[in-house]
């Protein structure tokens, strides 16, 4: 069972994964940032994702050095994703891309790599890219974002190096049962980007009785079914006491019939781009 924030899970190539960490989407970049960040190191944090899109890997670059700088924690001990951009998909391009994040993080490698987007007709040279990165040991582990399953089968049929996470949008109203199935048989840990629904699930009535009934939140009970489910989760903040609001959910556990109900929220229901149908 998972108890604490920094339990942690082991990705396909042996390295561990934190379960939880803190997301940085439509965050602005600037010293608000740096500080959340720094934020949510001093509170147990221990992984950070950002994307080359975001904008914002400078600040999250500036708040990770503030906290290692003053001793918070060390550069081994955390966890940084960051992802290649469609328009820079492509071999030479995608390698190019990720030296540019480097360099606005100001870190010597990077945790986690992935592709943003299943780009058609691109990705597959991208995940060369990736795969010479991690040979190279510029990066601890490589992945893929919103990638389906025919994209996950066509990636594998020419990959030498299988991606070890695919992120993907998931939460109670989107449960990607086939996908999570498919993941697991091929070993591919699953994340979840917006758990919450953008915060659209927060007066759901069965979420509310549940949540009651242990004395949680809403946020709190859907990002336990995460964990429970198996699937990392990066719930998204800047303010501190949400921070710690989210991360409390190591102290209670959903029943098997509070998990059921939960997955019967399913409507297959996106507040993101299909990845099927996306032109960005």
């Amino acid at each position: 069972m998972i108890q604490h924030l920094q339990d942690a899970v082991t990705l396909s190539n042996d390295v561990r994964m934190p379960v939880f960490g803190l997301g940085v989407f439509q965050v602005e970049d600037g010293p608000a940032l740096a500080s959340a960040v720094k934020a949510a190191i001093r509170n147990g944090y221990r992984s950070i994702d950002t994307a080359a899109v975001y904008g914002n890997e400078q600040s999250v670059g500036q708040g990770i050095h503030g906290a290692v700088g003053q001793g918070l924690v060390a550069r081994e001990q955390l966890f940084v994703t960051t992802k290649v951009w469609n328009a820079d998909q492509g071999y030479d391009s995608a390698l190019a891309a990720f030296e540019t994040s480097l360099n606005k993080l100001g870190l010597d490698y990077v945790d986690l790599y992935l592709i943003h987007w299943p780009v058609q007709g691109k990705y597959k040279e991208t995940w060369r890219a990736l795969e010479t990165l991690y040979r190279e040991g510029r990066v601890r582990a490589i992945g893929v974002s919103n990638f389906q399953i025919h994209h996950l089968e066509d990636l594998l049929a020419d990959a030498k190096i299988r991606p070890m996470v695919n992120q993907v949008e998931f939460h109670p109203r989107l449960t990607q049962e086939d996908l999570r199935r498919y993941a697991k048989e091929q070993g591919i840990q699953l994340e979840a980007w917006s758990p919450l629904m953008q915060g659209r699930l927060l007066d759901d009535p069965v979420l509310l009785e549940i949540a009651a009934r242990h004395g949680k939140s809403v946020a709190q009970t859907i990002l336990r079914w995460d964990l429970q489910h198996g699937v990392v989760t990066i719930p998204k903040s800047t303010k501190e006491h949400r921070m710690v609001e989210n991360a409390s959910v190591f102290d209670f556990e959903l029943s098997p019939e509070d998990m059921a109900r939960i997955d019967g929220l399913n409507r297959n229901l996106r507040v993101g781009p299909d990845p099927d149908r996306f032109d960005f």
